[in-house]
């Protein structure tokens, strides 16, 4: 399969990308190199090969949620840049 300048086009509008001119060369050559790299994939033989569903098999161990002793607001507050005794401050971030 070779992506078409039409079909970069139509990719680049449905992801929302502008695509220049001037770009579309190179674009249009990296795609097909991926694609050309996919389809020597659909050459390996995977027979026999389990599908991976988890890149380890490593197990999450959780911990219980309990309650503990905490700090006092006061020294959880006491290294604070900025602080108004009850809560940190932070910068606003939206308007």
């Amino acid at each position: 399969m070779q992506v078409t300048p039409e079909m970069l086009q139509k990719i680049a509008h449905l992801a929302r990308l502008e695509v220049h001119p001037d770009e579309e060369t190179d674009l249009l050559q990296s795609l097909n190199g991926v694609l050309t790299w996919m389809e020597q994939l659909n050459e390996v033989d995977t027979t026999g090969v389990e599908p991976l569903t988890h890149i380890s098999a490593e197990i999450n161990v959780l911990r219980d949620d309990v309650t503990g002793t905490h700090l006092p607001r006061e020294q959880a507050l006491q290294n604070a840049p900025r602080q108004n005794g009850v809560f940190f401050e932070v910068p606003k971030v939206l308007d």
